[in-house]
């Protein structure tokens, strides 16, 4: 079973892979959001707190953390290899997320895959010959973890 989205769906992404890491082999992390319990203060997340809560309130807090993909990532854990990848300019969902969460998986040993394009911005799509290059690299990543 392969999971792919984007976005806020990197929170659907990663609790996925917290949560049930024995239902999947190929995970596909896009321009995602998960760092749940900081994502208020990077880019666009102020504008969210409505939808996914306030981790600055307490009682909030508490319920998140349960399912922030970041703060749930346990070292000793077998997950499958996640391809995970941002784009440098994206203003909507920070970099940061990608990032701190490759830092981890690589901190605690557990294996990733990590691409960060230097062009575009959150949609990811300026570009067609990128945008075709992008999903070449998703389409080639799926079918190695999901066919070979």
């Amino acid at each position: 079973l392969g999971i792919y989205a984007r976005s806020n769906g990197g929170i659907l992404t990663t609790v996925s892979m917290t949560q049930h890491p024995e239902l999947f082999n190929a995970i596909v992390i896009e321009s995602p959001l998960i760092d749940m319990l900081r994502y208020n203060h990077l880019s666009a997340g102020a504008s969210w707190v409505a939808e996914y809560g306030d981790p600055d309130v307490p009682a909030d807090r508490e319920f998140i953390a349960k399912y922030s993909g970041y703060q749930n990532l346990k070292a000793g854990v077998k997950y499958p290899e996640p391809y995970i990848t941002t784009n440098t300019r994206d203003d909507r969902v920070h970099p940061g997320h990608p990032r701190k969460f490759a830092a981890m998986m690589e901190k605690m040993g557990l294996p990733y895959l990590y691409y960060e394009q230097t062009f575009g911005g959150h949609a990811n799509d300026a570009d067609p010959e990128l945008n075709a290059r992008r999903w070449a690299r998703h389409y080639v990543y799926l079918s190695q973890k999901l066919m070979d």
